[in-house]
């Protein structure tokens, strides 16, 4: 997902696809450590987009537009 459809997104749907990511990490997490895991990359894909969410919903407390 690309920076430009999160900030399309509404406040509650950005809330929602931070849960799904953050649960989506720890099933990874969890493939990971029982060697189950195929493409690791995955893991690094998923932290991106939770620390995106992140950053655009810390944007929008502090007001700042883009």
């Amino acid at each position: 997902m690309k920076t430009e459809e999160i900030r399309a997104l509404g406040p509650e749907e950005t809330k929602k696809q931070l849960a799904e990511a953050q649960r989506e990490l720890f099933n990874l997490r969890f493939r990971h450590s029982t060697r189950q895991l195929v493409n690791n990359r995955e893991l690094v894909k998923t932290k991106k987009k939770i620390a995106q969410l992140m950053t655009i919903q810390r944007e929008r407390e502090l007001g700042i537009a883009r």
